[in-house]
């Protein structure tokens, strides 16, 4: 893999040293406290990113393989504007790994150089959850399987060219591990890299099962919110909130559990869940949903489009405030021959719905027989204090979104 450099270079004015050679870098320059630090390219050492500093994403930042980028506890990072092949985003390239582990105090920020939030804040003052695509994301590639057309086992992430040296994933370590984000908020991403091609809050291409991803909110994503290519990793205590379009996306096989999970639609949503299958012509174990909070946006977005053949256990999901034409949908024939062999299951779904819409028209794209099966593992309330199932709330008392009172 080539190595690039960081682009430290003819920034003085920032407190850096400026001697810079195509041999690389010496390893990033000491600076004093509360400084903003730019950083580009791929990262040849281990990096630690610390809450005094607010750290700047100047196009894409690559964690190389064999690296470590560690971020303390309330570190905030900012996206630099850049449309594109410029957009900013961080990437951890397969065998790299991110430490990013806040806590419900300190949580991590990653944001846009247009919110004003300083270090030792939780929120700026000049952004709300409208203010979308104003840079990329953060892009996790590992070397899980994953299911791709003519079963090539890899693929390049979408939004990264495959001229670069970085961006493939996928492959037969289930077990892979690229680190650990525990409490983390990215917002206002979702930065346009080509016609209809936005990239999602957190991207997690081909991660495996030694990934530890938890307690992560994702705010005013111009995509999706998260989105899982294949892999293993158990992903809880998400949450998504004003996804410009679905909140959390499954495609390629992914074979983890998703739980105790938040999707808070906004004004222009896609699905809460697009849940697609298979592109290779394996299709394997069913993957877990569990245990799901849908604030639906009472207009006509899809609560789950379950397309391409998806295999998927549905458990315990929370729906209020769906609009007459919020549904869930059995996307073409592959998918209904699933549900028919019972490899899409439902259970201990609780539906708040308005007066004329009713369990069985929440069902939509399948046969009579294959409708009792939603049917007969749903119930419909009278109010949300009846539910009985759904996420723990109180597991997000530490975000964004409890504080502008999302939920």
């Amino acid at each position: 893999m080539k190595n690039f450099f960081l682009s430290l270079c003819a920034v003085a004015v920032l407190g850096f040293a400026t001697g810079c050679s195509d041999d690389g870098p010496e390893g990033p320059v000491p600076v004093e406290p509360g400084e903003e630090l730019s950083r580009s390219g791929i990262l040849t050492e281990n990096e630690t990113w610390t809450s005094n500093n607010v750290y700047i994403l100047d196009g894409k930042v690559v964690v190389n393989d064999g690296v470590t980028l560690t971020i303390e506890p309330g570190t905030i990072i900012k996206g630099a504007k850049g449309q594109e092949a410029s957009a900013s985003a961080l990437v951890v390239d397969q065998g790299g790994k991110l430490v990013a582990n806040g806590t419900a105090e300190s949580p991590i920020i990653f944001t846009s150089v247009d919110d004003n939030i300083q270090p030792g804040q939780k929120a700026g003052t000049n952004l709300d959850e409208t203010a979308n695509g104003l840079w990329g994301g953060v892009i996790i590639l590992g070397k899980a399987p994953i299911s791709v057309g003519n079963d090539a086992g890899v693929a390049q992430i979408e939004g990264i060219p495959a001229t670069e040296s970085y961006g493939q994933y996928g492959g037969d370590q289930p077990n892979d591990n690229s680190g650990s984000l525990k409490f983390v908020s990215i917002r206002h991403g979702g930065i346009t890299i080509g016609q209809d091609n936005e990239i999602n809050g957190l991207t997690l291409g081909g991660v495996g099962s030694g990934t530890v991803i938890q307690d992560i909110e994702i705010v005013a994503n111009q995509d999706d919110g998260i989105e899982w290519f294949g892999g293993t990793v158990n992903s809880s205590n998400l949450l998504t909130w004003a996804h410009g379009d679905d909140g959390l996306d499954v495609d390629q096989q992914y074979t983890g559990t998703i739980s105790n999970a938040v999707v808070i639609q906004g004004d222009e949503p896609g699905s809460a869940f697009e849940l697609d299958g298979p592109e290779g012509t394996t299709n394997g174990t069913p993957f877990i949903m569990k245990d799901i909070t849908v604030f639906a946006n009472g207009k006509d977005a899809l609560v789950a489009d379950l397309r391409d053949g998806v295999v998927v256990n549905l458990e315990n999901i929370l729906v209020l405030n769906p609009g007459l034409a919020s549904a869930v949908k059995i996307n073409g024939e592959d998918s209904q021959a699933e549900l028919s062999a019972d490899r899409i299951k439902f259970a201990n779904w609780e539906l708040l719905l308005p007066g004329s819409l009713t369990i069985a028209d929440f069902f939509t794209g399948a046969t009579a027989e294959t409708v009792i099966k939603f049917s007969g593992n749903a119930s419909a309330i009278e109010s949300a204090g009846e539910a009985s199932v759904g996420a723990n709330l109180a597991n997000f008392s530490w975000t964004y979104a409890a504080e502008k009172g999302a939920f």
